[in-house]
Formats: C-alpha cells, structure tokens, sequence
C-alpha cells in the first residue's frame, strides 16, 4: 500500500485537498503519514510504560505475603466445629428491649460501686431459664438415654493474648444458675485478666493437642455421647457473643457444639409507640439455637419467651429487692 492509498483511508475528508499537483500531493501525502507514524509512536510508546508498571505492580502484588505459624489452640477449634457441624441444628433470631436494662447496669455502677457486665447479666438470665426447664440442656449417651444435668455450667467465650496475637478461648462458669449476676460478671473480668497458662480449659487443649489427629476426632465422637464427660470438659449450655462491642442489627448463627446454644449479637435502636407516642429504645440481637435430635420445636419456642421475659424483668426485680 503507498502513501496515497494510507491517505484516503485515513484522511478521506482531505484527500480532495491535495489534488493539486502531482508532486504537491505527494508532499502533502507524506506530511500526514509522517505525523500519524509519529502519534502512533508514542501511542506505542505510552503503552508499553503502562503495560511494564502494571506487569511490575500485579507480581508486587502477587508475591506480597506474610507466612505465620498457624495456632496450635486453632487445631482444636477446627476439630470442634468438624464435630458440630454433623449435628441437627434449629435456629431462632430475636430481639429483646434493652433500655431499661442498661439504664439499671449504669446506676449500679455508678451507685452501688459493683462491677456487672451486659455479658454477665445475659448469662445470667441465661442459666435461670435453663434451670426451669433443664431438658433444654439434655445430652444422649450411647445407651440411648437422655442424661439431664441439676447444674448449669456455661461455656463462654473469652479473647486472650497468645504470643502476641488474639485468640479465642473457652471458659466454664460452673453452676451459674446459683450464683449472682454480680458474681458472674466478676468471674468473668477475673477469667480475662487471669494467665492463660492457669486455665483450666487451656490446660485441657493442650494435653488434648498432644493426641494424633485421628485419635482427637474419635474423642469428639466420643464426648458427643459421653454427657458427663462433655459436662467436665465442655460445660452444659454455650454462651457466646457475635458482636465483638458493635452495634446495629446483627445475628450470629454459630456452627453449635451443645444442645442450646445462645449468640449475643448487635444492639440497635428503634422507635416504638407508647403512650400515643413514639419514644427510641434499644434492642438486642439473639440468635438462640437448640439440638433438634433432642429439643422439639415446641420446648425450644417455650424457653426462648421465658429467656427474653427473664431478659427485660429480671433486673428491675432484683432492683425492687433492694
């Protein structure tokens, strides 16, 4: 293709320009194909600067990583939800008015000088509902019967420094349905402040980690229908929190190792009438969730009312006392 062919294609509009001469065509022609040879140039040109910084950017990006040792309490966390995950779960999400309850925690603090936490006072309701209707926390051995526990023991969750990083770690308030709000929410503070090598579950992880993988499957299995011994280790009903002290309309729906299960979740406000008018309130999130192989819909629906009955007066019952 010569000059006069690229510059009809190119420039059709000015093609009727250059009819002049033949030899002022021919200039006029090589003038164009010179300047579009030039701008394709440094097109050329800014392509490849952009295609060599992406190339660099994308395999900084490829090859940026850090490599950390994976945690040796996360094994036995993985081995517990492998475990759980093989159960038939049924889960409730619901709300409970909060006002008048963190209201009342406010003035104690402030009053009273005792220490009682949001955490506490849930359990608390917590272990009262479970003792009036125990066989939410029953458990099936391997005779087939179902084994139902007196005492409540919660199994909570509690954040502790491991080596320098944030770890997740279980705690068991024994016999909390007789113990105090109070008394929970200090045995709680006492057990995030406490050294982790003094721990009584830590203990038991780390013992537990010493054991071969398969071996440690098999004792799931095991604990799964040994009551007593998930009593021991495990504790009878799990207390657990999703919100990590955010707020809003959050739910937690927990891959469950016990038969009832509770996930604290956000607190979020919303108005609601009263007295012809409308008038804020808080709420919070609560994600109950049972063992359909042992707890029927019924029951379960029977000890969620009384929970978040027990939630909304039991405080103001235990301010009237006073």
């Amino acid at each position: 293709m010569d000059y006069r062919q690229v510059n009809r294609i190119m420039f059709p509009a000015k093609i009727e320009a250059s009819w002049l001469s033949e030899e002022g065509e021919y200039s006029y022609t090589r003038s164009l194909v010179t300047e579009f040879e030039n701008l394709k140039h440094w097109i050329n040109c800014v392509s490849n600067i952009h295609r060599h910084f992406l190339i660099v950017k994308l395999n900084a990006m490829k090859n940026s990583f850090t490599t950390k040792k994976f945690p040796a309490v996360r094994k036995a966390s993985v081995d517990l939800l492998n475990a759980a995950s093989r159960k038939n779960m049924i889960h409730a999400f619901a709300e409970v008015d909060l006002t008048d309850v963190r209201n009342a925690i406010r003035r104690i603090r402030q009053s009273e000088r005792k220490y009682l936490s949001l955490n506490g006072y849930i359990q608390f309701c917590a272990a009262k509902a479970v003792e009036q209707q125990k066989q939410i926390q029953s458990y099936r051995d391997f005779r087939n019967r179902l084994i139902i526990f007196d005492d409540v023991d919660i199994s909570t969750t509690i954040e502790r420094k491991i080596g320098g990083t944030s770890e997740v770690l279980p705690t068991i308030i024994r016999s909390a349905n007789r113990k105090t709000m109070f008394e929970i929410s200090e045995e709680i503070k006492d057990a995030k402040e406490k050294e982790i090598d003094g721990s009584e579950v830590f203990k038991s992880i780390k013992t537990y980690l010493a054991i071969p993988g398969f071996i440690r499957h098999f004792a799931f299995r095991l604990l799964d229908r040994s009551p007593k011994l998930m009593k021991k280790k495990a504790g009878t009903i799990m207390v657990t929190s999703a919100n990590a002290g955010s707020s809003g309309m959050l739910w937690g729906v927990p891959v469950a190792s016990h038969t009832l299960n509770i996930t604290i979740g956000g607190i979020f406000k919303k108005p609601v009438k009263k007295d012809e008018s409308l008038e804020e309130r808080e709420f919070l999130c609560l994600t109950v969730s049972v063992d359909h192989d042992i707890v029927d819909g019924a029951p379960a629906a029977q000890f969620i009312r009384r929970f978040l009955r027990l939630i909304e007066t039991q405080m103001s019952q235990t301010e009237n006392r006073k």
